[in-house]
């Protein structure tokens, strides 16, 4: 039987916090209160995450987590929650700290054959970056392991380029993972549902006005343009994504909600990353996938709250 959080609860908007994507967080908060307030949650209020959360989570009931990047989506705040014994929407500890780590991602998703990886390297800090990109092929993107919204990477073109990409990128974490960039276009695909019960959403195809989707064109109205379903997609390979999809997220031991993204050449997908905690703005990939499908805004913001509980 589904669960269904009791319209008189107590919930907590989990926002803001101490990451870079701070500011993103607030915007998925701001929406989401509204929607719950919509539903009728009138105990509903916004928690802008800080050092003081213990404190601040006293007499909430359930957690919405909007958080992003850093101790959102991490592991860090969903061990919070499991100590205070507040029931939260999204992924789970182990799954939150997974995703979180693009290299510790494929590592895992490795282990199932069917799931195409770009070719990539894992530098640490302080390694011969030069060295270590050896057997890659240029361009390539460099990316802060543990970041989201585009934040620290870079595309590299050439040589030349890769020493500054690198640096950029240990602005943001110790470690970088440096893939070969795959010249084709972005898809991204939700996936909602109880656990083995997941389903994909719509594909989702972006076309940006920009060289590759970086944070501008995520953010910024104007400069991408979102086809969904996806046009350039057969019908072979739209279900080979959403297949690949829902097996990254129960591999990764996801749970309630997540988005899987993607990379297209020549009809075929090459698996990018998992983002355990999907923003919810305005300009918000997966609310547009739902919506798609019949799912509008206030309704999908129910189905994940009313996934509390999975993520055990």
């Amino acid at each position: 039987m589904e669960y269904i959080v009791p319209k008189e609860a107590k919930i907590a908007v989990l926002c803001g916090g101490l990451s870079s994507e701070r500011e993103v967080s607030l915007r998925s908060g701001k929406n989401v209160l509204g929607a719950l307030q919509r539903l009728g949650y009138k105990n509903a209020s916004i928690v802008d995450v800080s050092e003081n959360i213990m404190s601040d989570l006293k007499g909430f009931e359930y957690a919405y987590n909007t958080l992003h990047g850093k101790y959102g989506e991490d592991g860090c705040i969903q061990g919070v929650l499991e100590f205070l014994k507040i029931p939260y929407t999204g992924c789970g500890v182990m799954s939150s700290a997974i995703c979180m780590n693009k290299e510790y991602t494929k590592r895992i998703l490795a282990n199932c054959k069917d799931i195409p990886l770009i070719k990539s390297v894992f530098v640490r800090k302080g390694e011969d970056v030069k060295t270590a990109v050896k057997d890659l092929t240029y361009p390539m993107i460099t990316k802060p392991v543990s970041e989201g919204s585009s934040f620290g990477m870079t595309k590299v073109n050439k040589p030349e380029e890769l020493e500054a990409a690198y640096k950029e990128a240990l602005k943001y974490n110790d470690d970088v993972l440096i893939e070969e960039f795959i010249e084709g276009f972005f898809v991204t695909v939700g996936v909602l549902g109880k656990q083995g019960e997941e389903f994909a959403t719509e594909i989702l195809e972006i076309r940006t006005k920009t060289e590759w989707y970086d944070f501008d064109a995520k953010y910024t109205k104007g400069l991408s343009e979102f086809i969904v379903p996806a046009t350039g997609l057969s019908k072979e390979a739209t279900k080979l994504v959403k297949d690949i999809a829902v097996k990254a997220h129960q591999t990764a031991g996801c749970s309630g909600v997540s988005r899987v993204d993607f990379m297209i050449r020549d009809e075929k997908p090459y698996f990018l990353e998992i983002n355990t905690n999907p923003g919810m703005t305005d300009t918000s990939d997966l609310p547009a996938q739902a919506n798609v499908m019949g799912i509008d805004y206030d309704h999908l913001v129910l189905m994940i709250l009313n996934s509390v509980g999975l993520n055990k």
